[in-house]
């Protein structure tokens, strides 16, 4: 299911954390009724979607639940205290530029608000280990490249099963662009591929 979750600049930082957070702790309570199995929950986005999971993720070992059994990230945004080398490669023309990004992070943050904070930049999470596995796709091409890399690498330091795959020659969100991208179609098959394996085991 999709989380309609609030949206900035209207609803501000942490509103769709917040929302994010409920939506997966009310599928997790009422998972009888939904006809799915509690302990076989996926979280995932893309982009600033992705962001969320991550968090919900970090949340849910911090506070000993809802369990989740696997995180899928795709194309994420995860660390808005340091600038990576691809965020300066890839700053201009490449789809996502760095002025949308400072314009978006803008938007969703109050004044004053720490970017640092792991519920913005989740590569600044300070635990990893008990994390949900996690299926992480980057693209060569994005600025946000290098954050979901050093993510994936974070997550196999402390133990979490990962499979991580950056798309040689593809730009930010790709996938979502299979009417004129042939690769965007097959990496959806791929995610959707993973996720089944890793529900079967």
């Amino acid at each position: 299911m999709n989380v309609d979750y609030r949206l900035a600049p209207e609803h501000k930082f942490p509103a769709a954390v917040e929302d994010a957070i409920a939506a997966t702790r009310w599928v997790s309570g009422h998972a009888s009724s939904l006809g799915i199995d509690a302990e076989k929950l996926v979280v995932g986005g893309d982009s600033a979607g992705a962001t969320l999971a991550a968090v919900v993720c970090q949340d849910a070992l911090q506070n000993a639940g809802p369990a989740i059994l696997l995180q899928c990230l795709i194309c994420p945004v995860l660390d808005f205290e340091e600038t990576s080398p691809s965020r300066h490669a890839f700053a201009e023309n490449h789809l996502l530029d760095r002025a949308t990004l400072e314009a978006d992070l803008a938007d969703y943050l109050p004044e004053g608000t720490d970017p640092a904070d792991p519920r913005i930049s989740p590569l600044r999470a300070v635990k990893f280990a008990g994390l949900p596995a996690a299926i992480i796709h980057t693209a060569e091409f994005d600025p946000l490249r290098d954050e979901g890399d050093a993510y994936a690498g974070k997550l196999l330091a402390a133990g979490v099963t990962v499979e991580h795959t950056c798309h040689d020659g593809m730009i930010h969100n790709f996938h979502a662009m299979g009417g004129i991208l042939p690769q965007g179609r097959l990496v959806l098959g791929q995610i959707g591929e993973q996720v089944r394996r890793a529900l079967d085991n």
